[in-house]
């Protein structure tokens, strides 16, 4: 009977360790992802073309990292894979981000936007940021706004603006409002 509550015992205790090697386990990784976006975050905010036409978003599965959003630029897509796959940890990079397609009339638009949007004085403080953080996405003349507000009336001023400049065809407003 002893002999039992002593194996019984045992098999507790090893079970128990067991668990809190698991537990463990997924705190490291847990905080590995979380110091992975960070660096992540870091290098895609630092790129040298990185700007408000742009909108470079990511994900971090384990040790890969999936690359999301859209470019103006095709160069602004490799050399946003470039960096990543030199941040330590990362083991594979997919790239997901579109290119969005070279058009006179985008560009017109892109520049009568930004005008409409950072000009308003209400949203003006949002371009003295060096990335700032209203993002306008163009593709053949349907806008997107990307990015981070402080309020409500903040996005709605961004959408009603946006809406304004002539030429656009349809706005979808994705801004989020800070935490």
């Amino acid at each position: 009977m002893n002999q039992r509550i002593a194996v019984f015992t045992l098999l507790l205790a090893a079970v128990g360790t067991a668990f809190s090697y698991q537990a463990a386990d997924r705190a490291s990784s847990n905080r590995s992802s979380q110091r992975l976006g960070r660096e992540v975050r870091h290098e895609l905010v630092m790129l040298p073309y990185y700007g408000v036409f742009d909108n470079l978003a990511y994900r971090v599965e384990g040790n890969t990292v999936i690359l999301e959003g859209q470019v103006s630029r095709p160069t602004l897509k490799s050399d946003a894979e470039k960096v990543v796959k030199d941040i330590e940890g990362v083991e594979r990079v997919v790239n997901n981000i579109e290119v969005l397609p070279v058009s006179p009339n985008d560009d017109r638009l892109r520049l009568a936007l930004y005008r409409a949007i950072y000009g308003d004085t209400s949203l003006s403080r949002y371009g003295l940021q060096a990335v700032p953080p209203i993002h306008i996405i163009l593709k053949n003349g349907n806008v997107t706004l990307e990015g981070v507000v402080a309020n409500e009336t903040d996005k709605n001023i961004a959408n009603v603006r946006a809406n304004g400049v002539s030429g656009v065809f349809s706005v979808k407003n994705n801004l989020r409002m800070e935490k």
